[in-house]
């Protein structure tokens, strides 16, 4: 299968074989407790759809094992063989078969920023709001899905079209809007915040703020990473995030122009209450460190536990590589496959630090729901 395929031939080679829970490596070992917490969370955003943005239908066998649950959570947080024995009686593990590429695992994190609410002269790069023109075209839940099309576009009286380009707004396309949520000392940091999708800004006066992914321009992602390597200025073994951010950082207007190779730009929103308690995923699921899996949405519902091996991942648990159950929460516009992943990492340096050096081969067994589970 070319590395092109799209998502429907890619679907067409998919197989899901059901497999013993013995089979999963390192399966009696794993934290099953937290796991359980994770997947409990995605149940309020996932199950509560129709106050969600642009959620897309789960299936409804899921639906009744987030119900079991949130029941179970009720009555006490199931945690060690209790929350194990939840997801061996409602869930069946499946291994994917599939002519596509190799499965792989990346990292992703919530920066840890120093911003201003006003410009100035230290800090003149502005994080932008949601456009009151911005149109979605596909639900947020799929974007990552539709990643190789226009997800979003600039409504217009003559219907829609597509909307600014990176390039095109950091020359100046939405100035003079109002839309200025927080400004930032630092154009490459401002990048990669978009690249994950969050952030966490701390102002001079020592308050703090969350801001999270909003919508985006629309336009297709591009890795800046693989343009780099594609010019012969990188190896592909020598790219990482630190890499990648000393290369922009050192000539500014060398830098600009390969983050403008990347045409997709994000907006923010701030958080408040109890939701700006941690980052979020798609359909505002909070995430959770170590825990929560980017996917595909093309192959997975968003609530789907999947188990995840990456035996050549030792820098997060160096005991035995990375054998972990995952919930699938979130989406992301570079993740596309079936087996492929984003594992967030948490928030700050040390979670960016591993998540800049994760680019490992992987595999996953998909936790699908038996028949009839979660009738409670």
């Amino acid at each position: 299968m070319p590395l092109g395929a799209s998502a429907s031939e890619q679907r067409q080679s998919l197989a899901l074989k059901p497999v013993a829970f013995s089979e999963l490596p390192f399966w009696e070992s794993d934290d099953h407790g937290a796991a359980f917490r994770t997947f409990v969370r995605s149940a309020g955003p996932i199950l509560g759809r129709p106050h969600s943005r642009h959620a897309a239908q789960p299936p409804a066998a899921l639906e009744n094992a987030l119900r079991v649950a949130v029941t179970l959570e009720n009555a006490g947080t199931p945690e060690g063989p209790r929350a194990r024995a939840f997801f061996e009686t409602h869930f069946l593990p499946h291994a994917i078969t599939h002519a596509g590429p190799e499965g792989l695992l990346t990292g992703y994190y919530e920066p840890v920023l120093v911003g201003s609410r006003t410009a100035t002269g230290r800090f003149r790069i502005p994080v932008y709001r949601r456009p009151p023109d911005l149109e979605n075209l596909v639900a947020e839940s799929e974007r990552g899905a539709m990643a190789h099309a226009l997800t979003h576009a600039r409504r217009t009286s003559n219907g829609v079209e597509p909307y600014a380009t990176r390039e095109d707004i950091e020359r100046g396309a939405l100035v003079g809007l109002g839309l200025e949520l927080v400004w930032l000392a630092d154009a490459v940091d401002c990048f990669f915040m978009h690249v994950q999708g969050s952030g966490r800004i701390r102002f001079e006066d020592g308050s703090s703020a969350r801001i999270t992914y909003d919508g985006k321009n629309g336009h297709p992602y591009t890795s800046i990473g693989r343009y780099l390597i594609d010019l012969g200025h990188f190896s592909a073994d020598a790219m990482s995030l630190d890499a990648l951010k000393l290369w922009l950082s050192v000539d500014e207007e060398r830098g600009r122009h390969a983050m403008w190779q990347n045409k997709s730009f994000v907006f923010f929103r701030e958080l408040a209450g109890n939701e700006a308690e941690s980052p979020l995923g798609a359909l505002s699921i909070p995430l959770s460190e170590g825990r929560s899996l980017a996917v595909d949405t093309a192959f997975h519902a968003l609530g789907t536990p999947i188990y995840v091996a990456a035996p050549s991942l030792t820098h997060a648990t160096p005991a035995n590589g990375f054998h972990r159950l995952m919930i699938a929460n979130d989406v992301g516009s570079a993740i596309r496959g079936p087996e492929r992943g984003d594992i967030y990492f948490g928030s700050g340096p040390e979670a960016g630090a591993l998540a800049g050096i994760t680019k490992h081969r992987g595999w996953f067994f998909v936790l699908l729901p038996r028949e009839g589970a979660g009738k409670p």
